[in-house]
Order: structure tokens, then C-alpha cells, then sequence
């Protein structure tokens, strides 16, 4: 449910986000009007133990008196560190009685990334074709991410820099040979992007992706943010 009493012109004026789907943690707060600013740490399997330090001096100069909304990498990545990062932004939700934003950690990389030719259709390279509206509009873009047991994560969007991106395909984990068939038979030009690294860096694309979304009146609940993991952490017996 997408209700909450709260206004679009709210005292609050601040967006945080929050990346912990991979082994980096990143954060990133904006005012959205000229101040923002963002931050990693490569903290592999120190990220538990050092988050809520890390967040707690980040924020500052602000306070959480500050914020409008969260918004939060929900996956796919790192079991534990997704959980971890979950967890916290639905508490800070839930305490400041504030928005939550759940954004897909794919949607985010292919948020990052600037159009590059060329792109793929069917498996061949193409030249690029001419952008649209003022170059607004890109082609599809097709990300995919290593996922365990030799699986893949892959989702595809349609990109547009005044709107956000519309999910064509949703985040799927699958073999590589489905996500391969997946492509060939995709019917529009796509850009091939792989998420392997630098995922922590894309936690000012889940903030940009979750003020769009702020200026459409969405104001979700806490309790609706929910984690994306598409696997078990541990193969199943």
C-alpha cells in the first residue's frame, strides 16, 4: 500500500539511501535542490559491525529530524548484507515515521550507467541509433549479475532520464543459457550490462530512483519494503 498521511510538501527535505547488497557499503543523502553527497567503504565481512557507526557519522551535519525519506538497495546481492541493510532502513522508517523506498539493485547499476554503443540485438552488435527527445530515451538495457551455483540474476528496463526506468523484465534468477534465450528472442535494441562491481558506488541511483518515485506522491510504508534474494543463501538438501 502506497498511502501515507504525509505530503509531497513536507518540512522534511532530506533523501537517504542505503547500499548494502554487496560487499561495499554505501550511503548517499540529498536535499535534491544543489546538496548532496555520497560515500563507500569496502567493508566485506566487517559491513555488520561498522554500518550504524558509519551511518551515524555520515549524516551529519544533518539529523534524522532531517529526512523526508529512505531508500534502500533491496537485492539481489549479498544475503546478509541485503538483510542487514533491510533491516535497518525499515527500522529508521518505522521510528520516523518517514517513507521507505525498496530499489531493485539492477535497476540501480543500469541507472548508473551512461548509454554506450554499441548495443545488441539477437546476439549482433549494431550501431547505435539516434537518441530521442533531446536524448532523453535510451535503448533497453539488459543487466545481468553473477548469482550463486552458476545461476544469474538478469532484468531488463527501458530507460528514460525525466521519468526513471520501466521494468520490461522483471529481476530473475536463472540459468545462464535461459537468461541467453531470454535475449536473443528480445525484440527491441538493448545495451548488455554486467553488475560485478562497484555496486556499492550505484546508492545515488537508489536515491535518484526512489525521488522520482517521491515526486509521482508515492509514499510507501515500512512494512511494505521487502528484500529481493531469489536464492536460499544455502543449496538446499
Amino acid at each position: 500500500m502506497n498511502s501515507h498521511p504525509k505530503s509531497a510538501t513536507a518540512v522534511k527535505k532530506y533523501g537517504l539511501a542505503i547500499h548494502t547488497a554487496s560487499r561495499e557499503l554505501g550511503f548517499a543523502i540529498s536535499n535534491f535542490a544543489g546538496e548532496s553527497r555520497s560515500a563507500t567503504w569496502n567493508l566485506d565481512r566487517d559491513l555488520a559491525t561498522h554500518l550504524h557507526q558509519y551511518l551515524v557519522e555520515f549524516i551529519q551535519p544533518q539529523t534524522w529530524a532531517d529526512l523526508a525519506f529512505i531508500a534502500v538497495a533491496k537485492g539481489p546481492g549479498g544475503f546478509t548484507g541485503t538483510r542487514i541493510g533491510m533491516v535497518t532502513a525499515r527500522t529508521l522508517a518505522q521510528q520516523l515515521d518517514i517513507p521507505i523506498f525498496a530499489i531493485s539493485t539492477l535497476a540501480a547499476f543500469a541507472w548508473a550507467q551512461p548509454p554506450q554503443p554499441p548495443l545488441i540485438k539477437g546476439g549482433l552488435l549494431e550501431l547505435a541509433p539516434p537518441l530521442h527527445s533531446g536524448g532523453l530515451l535510451r535503448d533497453d538495457v539488459a543487466v545481468q549479475m553473477p548469482a550463486q551455483r552458476g545461476q544469474l540474476f538478469g532484468a531488463v528496463y527501458s530507460v528514460n532520464q525525466d521519468s526513471g526506468l520501466k521494468e520490461l523484465f522483471p529481476d530473475t534468477v536463472m540459468t545462464p543459457e535461459s537468461w541467453q534465450e531470454k535475449l536473443d528472442s528480445w525484440g527491441n535494441s538493448y545495451q548488455l550490462i554486467e553488475a560485478t562491481s562497484g555496486l556499492g558506488a550505484s546508492v545515488s541511483s537508489v536515491l535518484e530512483l526512489a525521488y522520482l518515485e517521491w515526486q509521482m506522491g508515492s509514499r510507501p510504508d515500512w512494512s511494505d519494503a521487502l528484500p529481493f534474494y531469489g536464492q536460499h543463501p544455502v543449496k538446499d538438501h
